[in-house]
């Protein structure tokens, strides 16, 4: 009991760490939700679907990439006196903002536009993945009990889900508010390239609103990059790293390598991550095309941004339901109620006709189930950490690999099928900044946003029962951890 009290975490300890998650969530969601729309309808980077793929899927993969450089990295630095993993989310800041609202600038250039946000998409990606992948094993090192890290990993979601409503609101609301024009059905009859249609867009339309729209994005990017920077300040003097509550008494080095043959080898791990590919797979294929399916198939223009928000919102004040939930009945049947939960209401939006206020429903539904899926994978990671030490107890320094590995796998996968849904887009006929759409490519989102992410799920579920780690393993898992210790 004494030990116990040693590690317990005051609240303000947790809230100052949990804060630390908001800058991932909130440029994730930021980008996640509009930088497609944004490259596909933005009327100032005359990108077909084709070249907004490309940078859609490399900048994913390069995403992906660089979370296990980056573990490894952190696997060989030394301990200073601020920590081992907090220099390199407080170095990684103020670039990484930098780059984030030049992904959303204008380059004044005739050529070289993919380029321009391919490589600032790519060098965002990989300054934001420094202050993730480091804060992600941070979980391991802020205490030794279970229960204060489940607890820290509850007000840690909390904040990264109301994070998420942010990002939304901040960019929605303002970019939402300006009056972006569009190009009439008629005017794509005879056009094949998308360019023709975007000169007649600016011949036809007010510069002064396509100013304004550019500002709006301007704007909405300076906001995110001031709140990212205020949360990693508010994490470095919140938040004291503890080399001890990760080290057992027989620690040994390993080398990165062979704690990554460790690692891959590791049964519960692999098919933890394995469940969570395709559950996460489903939300990530929601979430990047949702903004183009209530424009365009649903027919609510001037009301995705609320729907989106509603969502999150929704998200945000369940968090602390699935705290419960899983504490309760487990992690395993918190898995398979919270992620199932959205099948319903996705099917339902695939069967009915469109209506305002069944979408709002739908929407505040699926804020419960993306709720249960923020939280779950955070908080079933470090028990199989804690299952890898009773295995190996000669083996450590290798947190970030588990964390690291598990981005690494769902970004390049979500990479690949946000590619491959935005050609897919331009195989069914997609048409740059129109007003509506063929009815191929209402088809390709309704599939895109409900069939697809139902059947992911339900192979992700499927893959869940085979994870070994229920609530007795974890009670003897502790005990065994706190002997060996």
């Amino acid at each position: 009991r004494l030990q116990e009290s040693r590690e317990r975490l005051s609240v303000c300890s947790k809230l100052c760490y949990a804060v630390g998650g908001a800058p991932y969530q909130i440029t994730g969601c930021a980008l996640g939700f509009f930088l497609q729309i944004y490259l596909l309808d933005f009327f100032l980077l005359q990108l077909d679907a084709f070249y907004a793929s490309i940078i859609l899927f490399v900048g994913r993969a390069w995403d992906a990439i660089t979370d296990p450089m980056v573990g490894f990295f952190i696997s060989k630095s030394s301990w200073t006196r601020f920590g081992r993993l907090m220099p390199w989310i407080i170095f990684s800041t103020p670039f990484g903002v930098i780059s984030y609202i030049l992904i959303w600038f204008v380059p004044d250039i005739s050529r070289g536009q993919v380029m321009w946000y391919l490589v600032f998409y790519c060098l965002f990606q990989t300054l934001v993945t420094c202050f993730h992948v480091p804060y992600s094993a941070l979980t391991m090192f802020i205490s030794r009990e279970q229960s204060e890290r489940d607890s820290a990993t509850a007000y840690r979601m909390t904040v990264e889900v109301l994070g998420t409503v942010l990002g939304t609101a901040i960019q929605g609301q303002i970019v939402g508010k300006v009056d972006t024009p569009c190009i009439e059905s008629p005017l794509f009859i005879g056009m094949t390239n998308s360019s023709v249609a975007l000169e007649e867009l600016n011949m036809t339309h007010d510069t002064g609103s396509l100013t304004d729209t550019r500002n709006a994005y301007m704007i909405a990017a300076g906001v995110i990059g001031g709140l990212y920077i205020l949360c990693a300040l508010i994490l470095w003097a919140g938040v004291r790293e503890k080399r001890e509550s990760s080290e057992l008494q027989s620690d040994e080095p390993v080398s990165f390598f062979q704690g990554l043959k460790l690692v891959m080898n590791h049964g519960p791990y692999i098919k933890l991550i394995a469940g969570f590919l395709f559950t996460s797979l489903a939300f990530m294929l929601l979430e990047g095309n949702f903004a183009l399916f209530c424009t365009y198939t649903l027919g609510f223009r001037n009301e995705f941004q609320n729907i989106l928000l509603a969502i999150m919102l929704s998200a945000t004040l369940t968090i602390p339901f699935w705290q419960w939930f899983l504490t309760r009945f487990g992690k395993k049947t918190a898995v398979y109620v919270g992620i199932s939960s959205a099948i319903p209401f996705l099917i339902m939006v695939a069967v009915l006709d469109s209506n305002l206020i069944i979408t709002y429903i739908v929407a505040v539904a699926a804020g419960i189930s993306v709720a249960a899926a923020f939280l779950l994978p955070w908080s079933m990671l470090p028990d199989v950490v804690d299952d890898f030490k009773l295995q190996h107890p000669s083996s450590h320094g290798h947190e970030a690999i588990f964390f690291s590995f598990y981005v690494f796998f769902t970004k390049f996968t979500s990479g690949v099928s946000l590619g491959i849904s935005t050609l897919s887009l331009d195989f069914a006929g997609y048409q740059t900044r129109g007003c509506s759409q063929p009815s191929e490519v209402n088809f390709t989102l309704k599939m895109l946003v409900t069939v697809t992410p139902v059947v992911l799920i339900l192979l992700g579920l499927l893959l869940f029962k085979l994870y070994p780690i229920d609530e007795e393993k974890r009670r003897k898992n502790k005990k065994a951890l706190q002997d060996l210790r």
